[in-house]
């Protein structure tokens, strides 16, 4: 782990000098009917396109390429799922035959390039078949976590207009059986679009009734295409076509659809798979996460498949499934070589197996990597398994907007040395500065806003799905020039980041990112409160979590705790579990500046037990002495 033994240096250096050259030299190892006429057109766009003129096919670079090479019978997707005790691997081959299938049976549909489609599944073979089959028939699809709620599905209903839904019966959490329909009908019924077509995968599980004329059985459909022996070409798309829209949470309650297009989320991903996670074609790679979320689009389905890699999805969780063991036996079983997942699943293993007495019994001979993201890693957790696995453990930083890696330890050109609590290093393409509210560079060690040097690289959006004037005011207006990441940190003295908080009210938890601001309007919308605040508290398991301050309205007498347990309830019902809302606090009033701005960041200070000072533009400083008071009833600060 010597920086001078890497190749990162020299190869940032080189993008450095010529971008463009850079992202050609990247973009040959794709397969293209038309290449790019050129490689970044700074008048196209918002803040420019890259690849312009290219024509290409996400899908057939993903399976044909390789069926028509020499990986037809290799391994391209294994299916573990400890919650159902099935394993089931697809071969390059296989997967073809069945995204062929799939594709036919949209384009039946009345689906065709440039419509889209919605896909609301849980983690099986069929969700990755979908994403696919869409790439292949030029369809745009969004995939929504099967976590959200009914009303959180129909807002990006509405916002993405889909021809048809694919769907499940159910979806399986640990234990847990999920019912999705009664959410999808509820969905339907709330959004103003009304999709045509619902293609339900019916689970044994919990099967679902079916509405006659709107939902059709995924296996009846599927059979019928089998029998007459239904197929589906790859459809050409330009390289700036979008391949799919995938919602993050917007501060004002309506969801972000950020657009990934098809050529340099090809380009990116690709080169990525092999200089930043130092992973060859052939081999196996496990990303733990969701396909609902933006790691499950790139490196469970896409980047993997671009490289030729034998991917593995994973329906089932970190412990629970059956132990604290299910990520060994995983890697074990398979010969995982590379496994990239969030921080909150090493600290759910690491509070149930402190020893790690459990990694013993598996072979991880073939294992040498383990790479974290989504959220910010602590120190404690990454030395934990470096002591346990005696292998690298590299936290690196993206975002949902960003498609793939920002900020990385790059294993695939020489990996760097280690510091903990650091991303390490920018990724060729990104230009990163930290800056004050006046957009002045920072000196090495200064904490500012962390942002990125326009042109964004390859593979991130270009815009929000049919909201440009939303995606310049949201990341680009603030700082003219720079890509507004949210997030603030620092860069050391050699150019390593440090990511530390958001600075905006989207929070972390386990990875997933939530909006405290629709949690509000939530907590908001119940009878009794008059007022709320949601902020993210530490938390040792999941990094953040919700925590809502609610005043009641005059002459609400009800116990508190009956209150607060109903709030909870309405989080779960409106949001859904995954907003992991377990905690509210009622207060008799919130600290205010006294322009009315609720100080959010000294109520968290507090929450977390952090150093804070008084704000020089505080209403009344005994209301924080009240807030320390419910919070202490709590168990909180």
């Amino acid at each position: 782990m010597d920086a001078r033994t890497s190749r990162y240096h020299d190869v940032y250096a080189h993008w450095q000098r010529n971008p463009e050259v850079f992202w050609g030299e990247a973009a040959a190892a794709i397969d293209w009917y038309e290449r790019p006429k050129k490689i970044f057109d700074r008048h196209a766009g918002i803040y420019g396109r890259w690849l312009t003129g290219g024509s290409c096919n996400t899908c057939y670079n993903a399976l044909d390429r390789h069926v028509a090479a020499v990986r037809g019978q290799q391994a391209a997707l294994i299916y573990d799922s400890p919650v159902t005790n099935t394993v089931q691997t697809f071969s390059y081959g296989r997967l073809l035959s069945e995204v062929q299938l799939l594709g036919a049976m949209l384009r039946d549909f009345g689906v065709t390039k440039g419509d889209r489609v919605i896909i609301y599944m849980p983690m099986v073979p069929e969700a990755v078949f979908a994403m696919l089959a869409c790439a292949r028939i030029g369809a745009i699809h969004s995939v929504v976590f099967g976590g959200f709620a009914a009303k959180e599905l129909a807002t990006r209903i509405d916002d993405a207009k889909p021809k048809v839904i694919l769907s499940a019966s159910c979806g399986l959490e640990g234990a847990r059986v999920i019912p999705y329909k009664p959410l999808l009908d509820e969905a339907i019924k709330l959004a103003q679009h009304k999709p045509a077509t619902c293609l339900i995968l019916q689970r044994p599980q919990c099967e679902a009734p079916l509405t006659a004329g709107r939902d059709h059985d995924w296996r009846t459909v599927w059979e019928h295409a089998v029998n007459y022996a239904k197929t589906s070409e790859c459809v050409p798309v330009a390289a700036t076509d979008p391949l799919y829209i995938l919602y993050t949470s917007g501060t004002t309650g309506v969801p972000k659809g950020v657009v990934r297009d098809n050529g340099g989320h090809m380009v990116a991903l690709k080169w990525s798979m092999q200089n930043l996670y130092g992973v060859s074609p052939g081999e196996v790679w496990w990303s733990g996460s969701d396909v609902g979320w933006v790691v499950g689009h790139s490196y469970i389905v896409y980047a993997p498949l671009f490289h030729g890699c034998t991917s593995i999805l994973y329906e089932g969780k970190p412990v629970g499934t059956p132990d604290a063991g299910a990520f060994w036996r995983v890697c074990s079983q398979h010969g995982v070589v590379a496994l990239f997942t969030a921080p909150t699943a090493f600290r759910a293993i690491r509070k149930e197996d402190p020893d790690g007495t459990l990694l013993a019994k598996y072979d991880l001979s073939k294992f040498r990597t383990l790479f974290l993201a989504g959220e910010r890693a602590d120190p404690p957790t990454i030395q934990w398994a470096e002591e346990h696995l005696k292998k690298p453990v590299l936290d690196h930083w993206w975002q949902t907007e960003t498609g793939w890696c920002i900020a990385g330890n790059p294993v695939g050109l020489g990996q760097l040395p280690v510091r903990y609590g650091s991303a390490c290093v920018p990724m060729p393409g990104y230009a990163i500065d930290i800056v004050d509210e006046a957009n002045k560079v920072q000196p090495a060690n200064k904490i500012g806003s962390i942002v990125v040097k326009l042109p964004l690289p390859p593979g991130n959006f270009p815009t929000l799905w049919q909201q440009d004037d939303r995606f310049k005011e949201s990341y680009l207006a603030e700082f003219p020039g720079y890509y507004k990441t949210a997030d603030a940190g620092y860069k050391d003295e050699d150019g390593y980041v440090y990511v530390m908080s958001r600075t905006d009210d989207i929070i972390n938890v386990a990875g997933h990112r939530l909006s405290t601001g629709g949690m509000e309007e939530v907590l908001a919308g119940h009878q009794d409160v008059a007022e709320c605040a949601v902020l993210g508290i530490k938390d040792e398991l999941k990094g953040e979590v919700p925590c809502g301050f609610i005043v009641l309205k005059a002459g609400v007498n009800r116990p508190h705790a009956e209150i607060e347990k109903e709030i909870v309830a309405l989080v779960r019902d409106k949001i859904g579990p995954v907003a992991a809302f377990k905690l509210a606090i009622t207060v008799a009033r919130l600290p205010k500046t006294r322009s009315g701005k609720i100080l959010r960041g000294t109520i968290k200070k507090i929450a977390d037990r952090e150093p804070w000072q008084m704000p020089a533009t505080i209403d009344d400083p005994a209301i924080l002495d009240e807030i320390k008071g419910a919070m202490k009833e709590h168990g909180v600060g």
